[in-house]
């Protein structure tokens, strides 16, 4: 087929600004030197032939090559193409033109590709900002803990084991974000590094102030403190013949008028499982056939603040402070913060009913359950602020107590003493304290002592009963705690110590007796 002027305009149309020089002024088909243009236009396979080119005079057969363009000018995507002439002297020459498809599935592949990427970009940019954070947080944190520290080592007279303990938890809590920092940081992470680096330092120093804190201020201002009561005593015995007063009474005996105060909190750690477990219990086995030599004990409950499945046992308090040769242990049917440990068993408010268990600390198996008559449970009558401890268990100087009420008693508090071996009830006491309105409660030589809130930072042992004489009163003793609510309270009979569960954190506490028996 030949092609004619038309169709090659058609063309040069189609082509579009590519080709724009096709059809700007110049020489008109008629003034080229082709023998016949209009009616020669050959084509390759896969290309368009060319037209208006300028060839050179020769002989049959000879190349021609040229350019579109109009005057001396050509347009660079059409140049440098061949040509040549036939028999009859018509110019050939082929031109391989661009593809003009536009490529649709690449361009959607790159949008999908490119919002892909903007996510990831948005989601690690988060990352980032919320890393930001953190570490601006804890670089205040740590400054502050500089200074206290600088303060500390400037004046040692000035700081308590409290003070240590506090500062210690709070550098475990920078430790610990530092650590899922770095698992978790993409990147330069020069500043967590850094910020690593100073922790640790931070670590040492404050355990080296302990150190000696331990061996030189505390010990010699409590020796000081001694010091100065005997001398007290001996001047007032002398001057107004006063009898000095008889010494502390003897570990594990109730010669002793009772409670009369108490010591400032000793912070020994966090419980083991972490933060999120706020209830819970924890002590130490008391057995009066070895009154020194029982373990500790860790009992916390679930996040629900109810379910008690997994305990841990250490043989030493600095097993227990190190996280060391722990026995960890799982039960299925523990209920609420009320257990307790007595002669190597453990004894628990067995779950979703008013029986007790008594579970054997060697086997990690149940031995004996006993119902508690009449007993409220699943949280009708549990302390306040607490829930699940409508049982609460105890133990002093006489053996296993059992706290609780009932409907009959219409909530206040109901004593009962337990044989430790079957669970059953030995005898019963009936109190006038309503048990909701009291935050926790232990016993100590047959009295019970019950606490109750008065702020954020402070209980108030505020109430005894003594099942030895049945008589009840009211106290005023101040019980500072470190954080809000006190889940449970143990006595132990040996060390004379309330051993207290307050949010997750282990506390002991040194009871002070008046000693005048009653």
């Amino acid at each position: 087929m030949k092609p004619g002027r038309p169709f090659l305009e058609a063309l040069l149309f189609l082509l579009g600004p590519a080709a724009g020089a096709l059809v700007t002024p110049g020489p008109s088909p008629s003034s080229l030197p082709f023998t016949d243009f209009t009616s020669n236009f050959v084509s390759d396979s896969g290309s368009i032939s060319s037209f208006g080119a300028s060839s050179s005079r020769g002989s049959s057969g000879g190349s021609a090559s040229g350019g579109f363009g109009s005057g001396s000018g050509s347009v660079s995507q059409f140049s440098n193409f061949t040509g040549s002439k036939d028999d009859r002297g018509t110019c050939l020459c082929s031109v391989a033109l661009p593809d003009t498809t536009f490529p649709v599935e690449r361009m959607e592949h790159l949008e999908i590709t490119a919002h892909i990427l903007s996510q990831r970009f948005e989601k690690e940019l988060s990352k980032v900002k919320e890393y930001v954070q953190l570490i601006s947080i804890y670089e205040k944190k740590l400054s502050n803990l500089t200074v206290r520290v600088e303060i500390m080592e400037k004046d040692s007279i000035s700081y308590t084991e409290l003070d240590f303990e506090l500062i210690k938890i709070e550098v475990k809590e920078m430790e610990k974000l530092i650590i899922r920092l770095k698992d978790t940081f993409v990147g330069s992470s020069v500043i967590v590094d850094q910020l690593e680096v100073e922790i640790r330092n931070m670590t040492l120093l404050v355990e080296k102030l302990e150190t000696l804190d331990k061996n030189n201020v505390l010990s010699i201002r409590r020796e000081i403190a001694v010091l100065k009561n005997k001398l007290k005593e001996c001047e007032a015995s002398k001057d107004e013949h006063i009898p000095v007063a008889p010494p502390p009474p003897a570990p594990g005996t109730c010669a002793h008028g009772g409670v009369v105060n108490i010591s400032r909190p000793v912070i020994v750690q966090l419980n083991w499982r972490g933060f999120p477990y706020k209830y819970g219990a924890w002590g130490r086995d008391y057995s009066p056939q070895n009154p020194d030599k029982g373990l500790y004990w860790v009992a916390p409950l679930n996040t629900d603040g109810r379910y008690l499945e997994y305990y841990r046992l250490y043989n030493t308090l600095d097993d227990l402070l190190l996280y060391i040769n722990a026995r960890e242990y799982r039960i299925l049917y523990g209920q609420g913060s009320g257990t307790a440990v007595y002669k190597n068993n453990m004894y628990i408010n067995w779950y979703n009913t008013r029986s007790i268990a008594k579970v054997n600390l060697t086997t990690n198996t149940v031995a004996v359950t006993q119902t508690l008559p009449d007993a409220a449970f699943n949280n009708r009558f549990s302390y306040a602020n607490v829930a699940w401890q409508d049982i609460d268990l105890a133990v002093d100087e006489n053996g296993l107590w059992v706290i609780y009420s009932t409907e009959a008693s219409t909530g206040n508090i109901v004593i009962s003493k337990l044989n430790d071996t079957t669970l059953v009830v030995l005898e019963t006491w009936h109190t006038k304290q309503y048990k909701p309105s009291v935050s926790n409660a232990f016993m100590v030589c047959g009295v019970l002592y019950a606490t109750r809130t008065l702020n954020t930072r402070t209980e108030e042992i505020f109430y005894y009963y003594d099942t030895n004489t049945g008589r009840e009163g009211n106290l005023n003793i101040v019980m500072q705690k470190m954080q809000e609510k006190v889940q449970s309270i143990n006595y132990h009979p040996f060390e004379q110590k309330l051993f207290v569960y307050n949010d997750g954190y282990l506390l002991n506490y040194d009871l002070i007796f008046d000693q005048e028996p009653r």
